[in-house]
């Protein structure tokens, strides 16, 4: 027996595809028989298993279940949670790896599969792997068992684990997704005045969409926290692995600006410690972590690639515009938005600022959000090549950690390619609109250069 799966739903971090179209329940019993193919073959026998609120979890998760016990697996189902607790299961039950089905903070008629083995990413080679088995049928085989395990106490319990907070007036916006029962445990524990917003979950995301680093998702948030005079506003995309913020004025909190509250704390406590963020973040936010003695370090984007670097440099703490916060420092290295938050209302208290102080002091940059524009699968890596070349003979100041990140004196513009899309993602910053302004006609001269032009934003 083999299986092909469209090429499309293998990525970078994960499988994801449409529901119907480019992902089928028959996908899901392959991955598992893939998966499972892997844990055994690693030497392992358990598989801990979770899903989001999806309309299509439950199809999948049965169809995964049949796949890693044909293939010899014993299976830990967890049930409805955020991808966080099942990191959490992995990293804390005798298990030797973990799936959470889910389509993430894409619409609702996407799904997928984020992998764990032996509490670490399972992402890149290993992923064309699972559809090298499958083309091959060269899988495991076996009777594996299937039991039922209540985490949800343990991970509450471990969120809340010696919390040291302050009394805040605080909205949570679950969106919907599978954070929102979370939320209504943590506050019932967290001390305080809480508003909360969509914690009940609903597959069909009627409300607004869960990506909670696009503003107008925000907007319901941002209304609260007005209307009920609070102090600030947390929100969580579809899988609670991502977290939003604003503060007490309506502004939001940038991934980056999140990281650069969250890192004073964390060096008070690990003095000299290294701080990663990704390439489309502020040189703001680097500067910060040096100003507070920490060692930055610019990585790649991808929350796999940043786990892996956390363990080979010893980080306590990294970070990804796009809401991805890893900590290490008293916790296990992966991105859990839940953990995110609360350490976020300790910091304010650890620092003694108000969330909209620390907010208020941070340098005004002038920046454009992330740009995300189509471009022909075969050309977007090359296109980069192209600019890095053209960049190096021009004698320009250029890092290419991950695609082109260029120095000017108004500031810096990137252009990178997606890992996970036909797209170029394309982001500058500079002191003034002026400055701006003449990054944005370098870019734009660099894609001309190469035959191309920034077409409307894509979406994630």
């Amino acid at each position: 027996m083999t299986h092909q799966f469209d090429p499309t739903s293998l990525r970078e971090y994960d499988i994801r595809g449409i529901v119907g179209k480019t992902l089928h329940p028959a996908d899901a019993e392959a991955i598992g028989r893939g998966f499972g193919t892997r844990v055994r073959r690693a030497g392992g026998t358990r598989v801990v298993v979770g899903r989001d609120g999806r309309v299509s979890s439950i199809e999948m998760e049965a169809s995964l279940v049949r796949g890693l016990t044909a293939a010899g697996i014993d299976v830990v189902r967890i049930g409805l949670g955020p991808t966080p607790m099942l990191y959490y299961a992995e990293a804390t039950l005798e298990v030797d790896g973990g799936i959470q089905i889910t389509g993430s903070h894409n619409p609702a008629d996407y799904n997928g599969f984020k992998m764990v083995l032996q509490h670490k990413p399972f992402f890149g080679a290993d992923i064309q792997d699972i559809g090298k088995l499958a083309a091959d049928g060269d899988w495991e085989e076996g009777e594996g068992a299937v039991s039922d395990h209540d985490i949800v106490d343990d991970y509450v319990g471990r969120l809340m684990a010696g919390y040291s907070g302050g009394t805040y007036k605080i909205g949570w916006d679950a969106g919907n997704g599978a954070a929102g029962p979370i939320v209504e445990r943590l506050v019932k524990l967290i001390p305080g005045e809480h508003h909360t917003l969509y914690t009940d979950v609903d597959g069909a995301f009627p409300n607004h969409h869960p990506d909670p680093t696009e503003e107008k998702n925000l907007v319901d948030l941002k209304a609260l926290v007005a209307e009920k005079q609070l102090d600030f506003g947390l929100a969580f995309d579809g899988d609670g692995d991502r977290i939003g913020a604003i503060d007490g004025q309506g502004r939001v909190i940038w991934g980056d600006q999140l990281l650069s509250i969250l890192a004073e704390p964390v060096l008070r406590e690990v003095p000299g410690a290294t701080i990663i963020a990704d390439v489309k973040a502020s040189q703001a936010l680097y500067d910060r972590i040096a100003e507070l003695g920490g060692q930055p370090l610019m990585w790649k984007t991808g929350h796999s690639l940043i786990k892996t670097k956390m363990k080979e440099t010893g980080s306590p703490l990294a970070g990804e515009m796009s809401g991805h916060i890893f900590f290490a420092h008293n916790y296990y290295g992966f991105d859990d938005a839940l953990y995110a938050a609360i350490q976020l209302i300790r910091s304010a208290h650890v620092i003694g600022k108000s969330i909209t102080e620390l907010r208020s002091e941070m340098p005004a940059m002038v920046n454009t959000p992330e740009m995300r524009f189509q471009v022909d699968e075969s050309r977007k890596f090359a296109v980069v090549t192209e600019v890095l070349d053209r960049l190096r003979q021009e004698g320009a100041e250029v890092n290419d950690t991950d695609g082109a990140r260029v120095n000017t004196p108004d500031g810096w513009w990137l252009l990178r390619a997606s890992n996970t899309q036909d797209v170029l993602v394309a982001r500058a910053e500079a002191k003034d609109q002026a400055g701006l302004d003449r990054l944005m006609g370098m870019i734009d001269a660099q894609l001309a250069a190469s035959g191309l032009e920034r077409g409307p934003q894509a979406a994630h």
